[in-house]
């Protein structure tokens, strides 16, 4: 078979690159899609491992703010492919997807792996090539893409490219964030990637450790600052993350990049007002334990009750010497002090990456004409929930519309 007329590049075979290489097949374009690793959307089913949260219910106003500073940037290509168009893509592939009890958007069929096999197949039937084990490394004099692969290196000349590499979160998966410095020495401005929605590190007690690793804090409320997000979080052992702490992440990781440490506030029985809970605290003890007395009389778990001797030991205070009325403001108020950040590695995502200055409307590298970049390769960052899908899958149709403008197709 001939080569496609208009050969338009994709690289990276992740939610926003297929997204791009649908669209540009949609378009009339020939695509192939290239990726360092021996098959597409490795990322992509690690995200649905624990059920694949696709995007979220809540009105488009309120969805768009969970992306910060970076919303108005993100806005115009998640309004042109928005959650309602997410879910009616993931039906016509034979997906359909449900709200949860948390107003998040999940397929019925709970995973990734049905998703990514119809999609790929969608794209197969489209013409959509792969180069699989093909590693980008730039460049050559001549302005070709580069790429390593297992027979050697080589390069292929493409009228337009679409850059979908990922950050640097879960490097194994294929994205290691080593286009950042390619990029760099073109004179491309690029904001440092740094871990989001991430755990961070605790300097817990051996006892503590030993004991409670793995053991979650369920129906808790995290304070940090102004900011404030109920949720569940899970100690580990050297630290603390799950779902509740990456809505706090990046404020997290900030102060902790500025002054070394942070000190969050756990509330243990948020929906308890502090004079119930002192009068529950009031109860006479009788010949019960501490432990049990708290376990019976705020209904905290064992795990919830090591926090609180934690915190006690900090301040060389014993909790049985503690009144109603302070052992009720600690319950509702922890102070756990945050050390550091998890490594990059081991989180969700990435902050930081391509700065929206770089980037013309539609998506195209100014200092690059023809290049074009999406997904979380850019400068933005969101809580986990559906909002990092969602941005990935809409800023990779967006660059795939602007491919698709740059060869006139």
């Amino acid at each position: 078979m001939s080569p496609p007329q208009t050969h338009i590049a994709v690289v990276g075979a992740g939610p926003a690159g297929l997204m791009a290489a649908e669209v540009l097949a949609q378009g009339g374009a020939g695509v192939t899609v290239y990726d360092a690793m021996p098959s597409a959307g490795r990322k992509f089913l690690m995200a649905g491992r624990g059920g694949l949260n696709l995007t979220h219910s809540e009105a488009l106003p309120e969805f768009l703010k969970r992306y910060g500073a970076a919303s108005p940037r993100l806005a115009p290509a998640i309004e042109a492919f928005s959650p309602a168009a997410l879910r009616a893509w993931s039906e016509a592939l034979g997906q359909p997807t449900f709200i949860g009890s948390s107003g998040r958007v999940f397929p019925q069929a709970f995973k990734a792996s049905p998703l990514l096999r119809a999609w790929l197949r969608r794209l197969d039937a489209m013409g959509v090539r792969f180069a699989l084990r093909h590693r980008w490394t730039g460049w050559d004099a001549n302005g070709c893409l580069r790429f390593q692969t297992p027979g050697g290196q080589f390069e292929i000349e493409a009228r337009a490219t679409v850059l979908a590499l990922g950050g640097a979160s879960w490097p194994r998966l294929g994205s290691d964030g080593a286009w950042a410095e390619t990029l760099a020495a073109k004179g491309v401005k690029i904001s440092p990637l740094r871990p989001a929605n991430a755990g961070f590190t605790v300097a817990w007690s051996d006892i503590f450790r030993d004991r409670f690793e793995g053991q979650p804090l369920k129906g808790v409320a995290l304070s940090f600052g102004a900011h404030s997000v109920r949720g569940e979080a899970i100690v580990t052992r050297n630290g603390i993350e799950g779902g509740a702490i990456y809505a706090l992440s990046a404020e997290l990781r900030e102060a902790i990049l500025s002054a070394g440490q942070a000190t969050l506030q756990i509330a243990l029985r948020p929906d308890l007002e502090a004079r119930d809970l002192i009068a529950r605290l009031s109860a006479p003890k009788g010949k019960q334990s501490l432990s049990n007395f708290l376990r019976k009389a705020a209904h905290l778990s064992p795990v919830a009750i090591g926090l609180l001797q934690e915190a006690a030991k900090a301040t060389g205070v014993s909790l049985s010497s503690l009144s109603s009325a302070d052992l009720a403001h600690l319950i509702n108020a922890v102070p756990v002090t945050l050390t550091g950040v998890a490594p990059i590695a081991r989180a969700i995502s990435t902050a930081g990456g391509i700065s929206f200055d770089e980037l013309n409307p539609d998506f195209m590298l100014r200092r690059l004409p023809g290049v074009f970049a999406a997904g979380e390769m850019l400068d933005w960052e969101a809580p986990t929930g559906g909002y990092l899908l969602q941005a990935s899958f809409a800023t990779g149709a967006a660059a795939g519309r602007g491919a698709l403008h740059w060869v006139g197709a």
